[in-house]
């Protein structure tokens, strides 16, 4: 029997109900039935981090007031392992073998009045054309008009860095002349040399103006972790963040006060 005779409807036309009932699936039980993930005795960073909402609409979004940066990143990229890793909370934001698991905008409390927006992954082939185009227009809309946004953490795979959907969303982060701070995941993958490549090419390309600054990062290995802790914190504080041409000594940029720091 289907509560309260409600049909679900397929594709765009979830209801909000449905929809966030899809998204809390990628969550642990605990996380979906509390709305906190447990506590482990080394999770410091953000102890009273909690789920708050998901929107497949601008309608969805929470009360536009605080402060939140959000997370952008192609699909297979590591935007769920670095968005664990940074808040310190393993099964904050679900990982998934398959690419494209994050479908709505996912809005998360880490202390009152400042929250972290997981977005929808994008360069996916296997979503269909149709949700493609809901995307855009629903991620054109938040960029537009979200006040509370402080700027945007872009996940790229420091292999395959600056794709053109890469690109398409550095253009977008940046369109209210708001902070980007791109992330080079899976350095651990990489020999030193070749990481430092991937982050130099990273560097040079984007039309900066100040805005988009750049660090090497490994949720595996723990290297540029904290680093990237403290750019989301700055952007949170509405702080530009620092860095030096010559970019990180090490692949991760770890203890390398420029780069994130």
């Amino acid at each position: 029997q289907k509560p309260n005779g409600r049909r679900r409807r397929k594709g765009l036309g979830l209801s909000c109900s449905a929809a966030c009932r899809a998204s809390r699936k990628l969550y642990t039980k605990a996380f979906a039935r509390h709305g906190r993930v447990p506590r482990t005795a080394n999770m410091a960073a953000y102890p009273e981090v909690r789920f708050l909402t998901s929107a497949n609409k601008l309608g969805q979004l929470p009360q536009d007031t605080g402060v939140e940066v959000a997370v952008a990143g192609r699909s297979n990229a590591g935007k769920s392992s670095a968005i664990n890793a940074v808040t310190q909370r393993k099964g904050l934001a679900r990982t998934s073998k398959s690419p494209g698991a994050t479908r709505l905008l996912n809005f998360f409390e880490l202390q009152a009045g400042r929250r972290l927006v997981d977005l929808p992954g994008y360069g996916f082939a296997k979503v269909a054309g149709a949700m493609r185009a809901h995307w855009g227009t629903l991620l054109t809309g938040y960029f537009g008009k979200r006040e509370s946004l402080r700027g945007t953490i872009v996940v790229m795979d420091v292999r395959h860095p600056l794709t053109d959907h890469d690109q398409d969303m550095l253009k977008l982060a940046t369109s209210r002349d708001l902070p980007v701070h791109i992330l080079l995941t899976k350095a651990d993958k990489l020999g030193r040399g070749a990481a430092r490549e991937g982050f130099e090419i990273t560097y040079l390309r984007p039309a900066k103006d100040g805005l988009v600054t750049v660090q090497l990062f490994s949720a595996h290995s723990g290297d540029g972790v904290q680093e990237a802790r403290g750019a989301l914190e700055r952007l949170l504080d509405g702080k530009r963040i620092k860095e030096t041409p010559a970019g990180p000594v090490d692949p991760a940029g770890a203890n390398q006060p420029g780069i994130g720091g």
